[in-house]
């Protein structure tokens, strides 16, 4: 009998400051260790952006406002019926101060041409450049963990030229 199918829904925010983008430097003990952008779990019954304004909050401190939708990550494995979509927000918006004792890991200011150089899970490490780019993104993935193998990939950048296109 087949798997029954199952979505997890997430979000992330790249809160930029000028030449900077705020980060979180995750532990090896929370999973997906590195550095990485705020974000979390999509809570019943919220929409996917508050859930990214409430992830960055909780996270960082901040509370961001002007957040625009930069694209979407999607995983699929067809092995578990499991599809985790990751909804990615950029913000130049916002106020507070952030935490002291942050609970996802160390926070840290970084400047964007040279975020890339520090240790990151490949997949933010493909994703990151994406949120400055003009537009939106759709990444999307089907992998067979039983054999540690992408089946297929779709990847399309949305907006990206002057005219539209």
């Amino acid at each position: 009998m087949p798997n029954p199918i199952e979505h997890k829904l997430y979000t992330m925010c790249m809160v930029q400051d000028g030449s900077k983008v705020l980060l979180m430097n995750r532990p090896d003990k929370l999973g997906f260790p590195g550095y990485i952008a705020p974000g979390g779990k999509v809570d019943f019954p919220e929409s996917i952006v508050n859930g990214a304004i409430r992830e960055v909050k909780e996270e960082t401190g901040l509370d961001v406002t002007d957040i625009t939708y930069k694209g979407l990550d999607e995983f699929c494995d067809p092995n578990t019926g499991l599809r985790y979509m990751v909804f990615n927000y950029l913000t130049t918006s916002f106020k507070g101060d952030i935490r002291k004792n942050p609970p996802e890991g160390e926070l840290v200011w970084v400047e964007i041409e040279e975020a890339l150089k520090l240790p990151m899970q490949d997949w933010f490490k493909r994703r990151f450049p994406l949120f400055f780019r003009r537009g939106t993104f759709e990444m999307s993935f089907i992998w067979d963990e039983r054999s540690n193998r992408t089946l297929q990939e779709t990847i399309k950048n949305y907006g990206e030229s002057a005219s539209g296109n």
